[in-house]
């Protein structure tokens, strides 16, 4: 006899300064994802705009703010635009893999190189390699590294240029966390590749979307992921398109302040 699905016990984190919005502070609801039925748990919260993290399912919960707003690219109806199309072309040579979800010594250089360009003090910068190893190895879900690679030469791996931890769900590819080399002169545009690969993957595996995680109006972090149409936010009735680039926000009645 099958044991009963039991209902998720939820929490709440203490607030902490907002990393997208100065002055603000962000407070996120979570649970545990464990046991037999921790694919469908996920799968069915992040319906609900939650993010998986590790062991862990979380989405804001900021009080009096709803700026951060769930995003999936719709990839059965995408179409690259002129600049997406020359993009594709230019990386067409790069090899991709997608890898069983274990860390290595080469993924977490490049990380390491990734976020002391793009991010320096973030709240990832401090990551040392257990900490990676933790982010990519402790995934109760159908998980994978999908890797980057130039060219093979001389019978040895071409170079690692970008990776991305990836959840496979029920109805898309959720992207958990990409890096790239920012600083290859000749290689512009991978995190974009990067995604425009996801796309394309997740509509030959037959899959809907693609989810991007949270897209917050106002924050230049987040601008590219509205650059993929169609795309789809999570609002108070459901999931629904966007005509444009930009969303509304709803106007936070009391904002905690820092500090």
């Amino acid at each position: 006899m099958t044991a009963p699905f039991r209902f998720p016990r939820f929490f709440v984190t203490s607030p902490s300064p907002c990393p997208y919005l100065p002055g603000r502070l962000e407070r996120k609801v979570f649970t545990e994802l464990s046991g037999p039925h921790a694919t469908e748990l996920n799968d069915a919260l992040s319906r609900i705009g939650f993010r998986r993290s590790q062991s862990v399912a979380y989405r804001p919960s900021c009080a009096g703010c709803a700026a951060c707003v769930s995003v999936r690219v719709v990839a059965s109806a995408f179409e690259p635009n002129a600049t997406q199309r020359k993009l594709m072309r230019r990386h067409a040579d790069l090899e991709v893999s997608a890898c069983r979800p274990w860390a290595t010594d080469e993924q977490y250089d490049l990380l390491r190189r990734y976020l002391a360009a793009r991010h320096p003090g973030g709240g990832m910068a401090g990551m040392d390699e257990s900490d990676y190893a933790d982010m990519v190895e402790q995934s109760p879900v159908n998980s994978s590294v999908i890797e980057y690679r130039e060219p093979a030469a001389r019978g040895r791996r071409g170079r690692l240029v970008g990776a991305c931890l990836t959840d496979q769900q029920a109805d898309g590819l959720s992207m958990i966390y990409s890096f790239f080399d920012a600083d290859i002169a000749d290689r512009p545009g991978l995190g974009n590749l990067i995604i425009l690969d996801h796309i394309a993957r997740a509509r030959m595996a037959g899959l809907p979307y693609v989810y991007l995680g949270y897209w917050v109006k106002g924050s230049a972090r987040m601008s590219y992921k509205t650059r993929y149409r169609p795309i789809e936010a999570l609002g108070p009735t459901g999931w629904h398109r966007l005509p444009d680039a930009d969303l509304p926000v709803a106007q936070p009645r009391a904002v905690e302040r820092v500090g």
